[in-house]
C-alpha cells in the first residue's frame, strides 16, 4: 500500500548520512546508519488577508517589487503591502478602485497595473493612468522591448516612444502572457496557446500539442521549456513540441490548473483549485494545500521575492510560504519552547490546548482529553530519553514531575489500584464528556449498537481533598501508555529511592488487576468499558474476540514489568499461568492473522508501547526469541507507515538500526504549525480513496507526508482521508519523542 521510494527520490541531506549494504528482494537493507544533523529549509506559512469588504480577498494577480513590496490585483481593486507591514493599502482613489486583473513589475522597477478602466503605472512613488490601451486590461508582460498590455480589445506595447498597438490575431480570452525573450510573446487563452512575433502568429490548440486548449498559465523552466497549465493538467513544450505532460498520475491534485511559475531555486510551481504542487529539477514533487499552507486552496497566481519566498494569490487573500534554515536540534528547541508555553498544565500534564479563536494560537486555554494519561506517558518517555542522552538536570526534574502526575492519577481515586484518565482543577467550569443521565431508551439503543456498551453516567468525581475533578472509565490504552513511561523512567532516570516508589506504584496497579481477575474495575465495582484482560472474557466471550490477541499481549507485558521491577515471584507465576493455562502467548501469536474487520490503527501504537517491555525484560531465551520474531514480523507490516516512533521503538527494542531514512524524512518534513488544521484528501485527484489498511475508515492509497497531514497523534491513522479541528493546537511530543529516541540510539548525531 505504501508508495515505492527509490534512492534518487531521497533528499540529498539524508543520502550523505547513509551507508547501504545489501539487497533483500526489492528492499534495500540498511546497516549502521547515522544521520548527521545538518541545516535544511524549513517552510512555514504566513496568511495575509486583504480586508473585510466584499471581493477584496479575491486575489487575481500578485507581484513583488525590488523593495519587497507585495502588489495584488483583486476583484475590488489594487492593494500593496510593504515589507515591514502586515496590512494592505489601497493604491487608487475610491473612484478608480474596481475590478483589477493584473500586476507586473518592469525591469526599471515600475509597477504596472491592469484594471477595469485601463492600465496604470506606479513609478517614483507616483501613480499615473496611461492613455492608449482600451480598457479593461486583463494581462501584463514586462519584456526587454517594453511592457505589453493585453485585454479583450487588443494588444499594446509600451516603449520609450509611447504605446504601439499590435495587430496580433489572438483570441480575446486572454489569461496569461510571457515574453519569448526574442521580441515576441506567448499568450494563454481559452482557445489555446499563441506565439506572436513581429511577422507571424502561431496557434496551438490540437491535442498533439496540448492536453486541452483551455490554458490559464504559462512559464519557462530552466531548460527553456514552456509549461502550459490549464484544463487537464500541464503540457511541457520544447521547440513547439509536446515533450511531457503532467496529470493526476504525475502529482497534479486537480483537473483545473490555474497558473504556473518558476521559483528562484528553479523548481516549477503549479497552482490549481486544490493547492499548489512544486516540481523539483530532480523529478520530486510536493503538494501544499489546506489552511495550514493556504488561505484558500483555489490558487490564482504566484510570485516570488528575492529571498525565494512564495506569494500566492488565492480566493481568500494572499498566502506566503516562507522558509528558513533550521536543523533538527533547532527544531527541537522550537517545539520544546511551544510545549512548555502552551501544553503543560497543572500539576504537570502534557496535552493539547483549545484555541478560543480557531487557528489563532494567541487565544488559548488548557484543555482536558480522555488520553491525558497516555500522552503524558509519551511526554515522560521523551524526557527520559532526553535525560539519558544529555544528563540534563532539567530533563530529570521534568520527568519526575510527569511521573508524579501519573502516580497522582491513581492516588486521586482513593482506591487500592484504580487510576483515572485525567484530572482538572475543581475550578474548571467546562470539561469534555461531562456527567449525564441515560434514559432507558438510550441505554437500549446503545446496547443494541454495542453489546459491550457501558452507560457511565458519573464520569467526573471530586477528589477527597477537594482540589481535583477526576475522570473514570479508564481505558486499556491509558495503562499501555503509563507502563512504557514507567519502564523508561525506571531504567533511564530514577535513582534508587525513586525506583522504590516506581516499583511500589507498578505493583499496586498490577495487584489491583490480579485481584479483579485482570480487569480494571472502576469505583462502581464493574470493569471499565475497554480495560478488560480477563481469560473469561478474552477467551470465552465472543464479543471480546476482536481484542483477544491485542489484550493478551498487553497483560503479559504488565505482569512482566511488575516482575522485572519487583523481583516478586507471584508476577512471574501469574505470567506463566496466563501463557501455559490460558494460552495468552498463543493468542498474541495470532495478531498477524487478525481479521481485518477488527484492525484499528490505535493498536499499532499500543503494540509499540509493550514490545520493549516484553523483549527487554524477558530472561527466558525461548520466550524472548518469540517476542523478537513477533516484533520483526510486526515491523515488516509497518514499514509502509514511515512512522518514526514505530521505527525507533523497534530499534530500541531489538538493538538494531533501520528505517532511518523514513524517520528523518518525517522529522524534517513536519511543519512548525501545530494548529490541527483540517485536511480533506478526498478533494485531490492524484490519490484514490481506499479502505486499507483499516476497513471502517476513509483513507487514501498513498501515505500523505507530514507536511500535508493533520498534526500527528500516533494513535491516529496516518492514511486518513479527512481529519482535523482548527480549534485545537496539538502538543509537539509526537515529534520530540522520536527525535530524542533517535538521539539516544545514536542514529541522529
Amino acid at each position: 500500500m505504501s508508495p515505492k521510494r527509490s534512492l534518487y527520490a531521497l533528499p540529498l541531506y539524508l543520502l550523505l548520512g547513509l551507508f547501504w549494504s545489501c539487497h533483500s528482494g526489492d528492499r534495500v537493507v540498511e546497516e549502521e546508519v547515522v544521520y548527521q544533523d545538518s541545516a535544511f529549509w524549513q517552510e512555514y506559512h504566513e496568511a495575509y488577508p486583504i480586508g473585510t469588504r466584499p471581493n477584496e480577498n479575491e486575489v487575481r494577480s500578485v507581484a513583488v517589487d525590488r523593495e519587497s513590496t507585495v502588489w495584488v490585483a483583486t476583484a475590488a481593486g489594487i492593494f500593496r503591502k510593504q515589507a515591514d507591514q502586515d496590512t494592505w493599502t489601497p493604491v487608487m482613489t475610491e473612484a478608480d478602485q474596481g475590478p483589477a486583473f493584473a500586476v507586473e513589475v518592469a525591469t526599471d522597477s515600475a509597477v504596472w497595473l491592469g484594471t477595469w478602466n485601463g492600465v496604470y503605472r506606479f513609478k517614483d512613488q507616483k501613480l499615473e493612468r496611461m492613455n492608449g490601451p482600451a480598457a479593461p486590461i486583463s494581462a501584463l508582460c514586462a519584456a526587454n522591448e517594453g511592457v505589453y498590455a493585453l485585454g479583450p480589445h487588443g494588444v499594446w506595447l509600451h516603449t520609450a516612444a509611447g504605446w504601439q498597438p499590435k495587430k496580433y490575431p489572438l483570441a480575446r480570452s486572454i489569461r496569461d502572457v510571457i515574453s519569448d525573450r526574442q521580441g515576441g510573446i506567448w499568450v494563454a487563452t481559452d482557445v489555446g496557446l499563441y506565439h506572436s512575433r513581429a511577422d507571424s502568429t502561431e496557434h496551438f490548440y490540437k491535442t498533439d500539442h496540448l492536453i486541452s486548449a483551455y490554458i490559464k498559465g504559462i512559464a519557462f523552466d530552466s531548460a527553456q521549456n514552456i509549461w502550459a497549465g490549464g484544463l487537464g493538467g500541464v503540457t511541457v513544450l520544447n521547440q513547439h513540441q509536446n515533450v511531457k505532460t503532467l496529470r493526476q498520475e504525475e502529482g497534479i491534485p486537480s483537473n483545473f490548473v490555474t497558473c504556473v511559475e518558476q521559483s528562484p531555486d528553479r523548481s516549477m510551481w503549479v497552482g490549481t483549485e486544490v493547492g499548489v504542487v512544486r516540481y523539483q529539477p530532480d523529478g520530486r514533487h510536493s503538494l501544499r494545500f489546506s489552511r495550514r499552507w493556504l488561505l484558500d486552496d483555489h490558487v490564482n497566481d504566484l510570485a516570488f521575492d528575492a529571498a525565494g519566498n512564495a506569494w500566492i494569490a488565492t480566493a481568500k487573500g494572499v498566502s506566503a510560504i516562507k522558509r528558513r534554515k533550521m536543523n533538527l536540534a533547532q527544531k527541537n528547541d522550537y517545539f520544546y519552547d511551544v510545549l512548555m508555553k502552551r501544553h503543560i498544565r497543572e500539576p504537570w500534564i502534557a496535552g493539547q490546548c483549545k484555541l478560543l479563536t480557531p487557528g489563532d494560537t494567541t487565544t488559548w486555554a488548557p484543555d482536558d482529553d480522555d488520553n491525558d494519561g497516555e500522552y503524558t506517558g509519551n511526554y515522560l518517555a521523551m524526557e527520559c530519553f532526553r535525560y539519558a542522552t544529555t544528563q540534563s538536570p532539567d530533563a530529570k526534574a521534568k520527568a519526575a514531575k510527569a511521573f508524579r502526575f501519573l502516580k497522582l492519577l491513581q492516588e486521586v481515586t482513593d482506591t487500592d489500584g484504580f487510576f483515572a484518565r485525567t484530572i482538572v482543577p475543581t475550578s474548571w467550569t467546562s470539561v469534555h464528556d461531562g456527567n449525564r443521565i441515560f434514559t432507558a431508551r438510550e441505554r437500549a439503543d446503545e446496547l443494541v449498537k454495542e453489546p459491550r456498551f457501558k452507560p457511565v453516567e458519573t464520569r467526573w468525581r471530586k477528589s477527597k481533598d477537594g482540589k481535583w475533578l477526576w475522570k473514570g472509565d479508564t481505558s486499556s490504552d491509558e495503562l499501555c501508555g503509563h507502563m512504557i513511561g514507567y519502564y523508561l523512567y525506571y531504567e533511564l532516570v530514577a535513582d534508587e529511592a525513586e525506583k522504590t516508589v516506581v516499583r511500589q506504584h507498578i505493583a499496586r496497579i498490577v495487584d489491583y488487576l490480579i485481584k479483579h481477575n485482570y480487569n480494571l474495575v472502576d469505583v462502581d465495582g464493574k470493569p471499565t468499558r475497554w480495560a478488560v484482560w480477563s481469560p473469561e472474557q478474552l477467551n470465552h466471550d465472543p464479543e471480546w474476540t476482536p481484542d483477544r490477541s491485542q489484550n493478551s499481549m498487553e497483560m503479559l507485558s504488565f505482569l512482566k514489568l511488575a516482575h522485572h521491577v519487583t523481583g516478586q515471584a507471584k508476577y512471574e507465576n501469574e505470567y506463566r499461568r496466563l501463557i501455559d493455562q490460558e494460552h495468552y502467548l498463543d493468542n498474541m501469536s495470532q495478531i498477524a492473522q487478525q481479521n481485518p474487520a477488527w484492525f484499528i490503527y490505535f493498536d499499532v501504537m499500543l503494540q509499540a508501547y509493550v514490545y520493549p517491555i516484553l523483549i527487554q525484560c524477558e530472561k527466558d531465551p525461548k520466550l524472548r526469541a518469540f517476542y523478537e520474531k513477533h516484533m520483526d514480523a510486526w515491523m515488516e507490516r509497518r514499514r509502509g507507515d514511515r512512522n518514526p516512533l514505530v521505527n525507533f521503538f523497534y530499534c530500541f527494542s531489538r538493538n538494531k538500526k533501520t528505517e532511518l531514512a523514513a524517520s528523518v524524512d518525517f522529522l524534517v518534513d513536519t511543519p512548525l504549525d501545530l494548529v490541527n488544521w483540517p485536511f480533506d484528501h478526498t478533494k485531490r485527484e492524484d490519490v484514490r480513496i481506499s479502505r486499507n489498511p483499516v476497513l471502517d475508515e476513509l483513507q487514501v492509497n498513498e501515505l500523505p507526508p507530514a507536511s500535508i497531514r493533520t498534526v500527528v497523534r500516533w494513535d491516529k491513522n496516518p492514511w486518513s482521508a479527512i481529519n482535523g479541528d482548527p480549534g485545537i493546537e496539538r502538543e509537539p511530543v509526537f515529534w520530540l519523542l522520536p527525535y530524542w529516541m533517535g538521539r539516544y540510539l545514536k542514529m541522529i548525531e
